[in-house]
């Protein structure tokens, strides 16, 4: 035997087995008697073995059917578990990688863009240090400068402003990350600028929100984000030292794959309708 027969046509003879008869196996598979007649005579050829003995009762297996059907008792599951599988493969992960002001504002506006049946999903990574997007540390890159590597691809969404916020205009002094953290521009700008007016410090910037909004203190954060917070207003002009253009970077190639290109559509879509009323 030169090859192997098609797995459909063993299904069939695992049918016709199972069933008795041509007959049968028409009414489980939607075939029609002369086709799967055709199909299992020459599979026998192709197998060089007889398979059935043909009667008036109907197919009754000989010795070597048998032994065939033996070898492919799995067989219809293993067909159904791939075409299952074949048929709706599983979201593709696209992993994002994103200061966490960024992240948690499309975590927050990614139902906007994306629906459970896209054949993508948005994975978030560690975003404290930078993942190497040439290695596939991560698929989209979210960087507040131009890439200058060959192998990357870039795209400009928005400018990124910061400004001082708080529950209201008198409230005084501020809540910082703690220093153990990552030094982000606006970190260093906080303690270089306000060091001796931080009245409390948090690990996340969540926290940090939450304490603004209390009235424990003011709070340094993006302008886009803050926009979208109730219960905090701006309460001094915007800080040009940490105005900065944002890119959308990703590697050159990864780009055009299918699922990659619309989840850097749909995070584009977010980052570029920044200013817009919050939801």
């Amino acid at each position: 035997m030169e090859q192997l027969p098609p797995l459909d046509d063993l299904t069939l003879f695992v049918d016709v087995a199972r069933e008795g008869g041509l007959a049968g196996a028409a009414r489980c598979t939607g075939g029609t008697v002369p086709t799967i007649s055709r199909k299992m005579t020459a599979l026998e050829r192709q197998l060089g073995r007889k398979l059935f003995e043909r009667g008036p009762r109907g197919y009754a297996l000989t010795a070597e059917g048998r032994a065939v059907l033996e070898q492919l008792q799995d067989l219809k599951d293993i067909q159904a578990r791939l075409t299952r599988s074949l048929g709706q493969p599983d979201a593709v992960r696209v992993r994002v990688t994103a200061g966490a002001w960024t992240a948690s504002y499309l975590a927050k506006r990614l139902g906007e863009v994306w629906r459970k049946d896209d054949p993508w999903r948005l994975e978030f990574v560690e975003s404290t240090r930078m993942l190497d997007i040439a290695r596939r540390d991560a698929d989209i890159g979210i960087r507040s400068r131009r890439p200058d590597q060959p192998w990357l691809a870039g795209r400009r969404t928005s400018k990124v402003e910061f400004a001082i916020y708080a529950a209201s205009d008198d409230v005084r002094g501020f809540v910082a990350l703690s220093a153990d953290g990552p030094l982000t521009p606006s970190v260093r700008w906080v303690r270089g600028n306000h060091g001796g007016e931080i009245i409390t410090t948090a690990c996340e910037e969540g926290t940090l929100v939450d304490l603004a909004v209390s009235g424990v203190g003011r709070v340094v954060m993006p302008t886009f984000v803050a926009s979208r917070v109730p219960g905090l207003k701006q309460v001094a002009p915007v800080i040009p030292e940490l105005s900065h253009d944002e890119w959308l970077v990703c590697h050159h190639e990864a780009r055009h794959d299918p699922p990659i290109r619309a989840a850097l559509e749909a995070v584009a879509t977010l980052l570029t309708s920044k200013s817009l009323p919050p939801a």
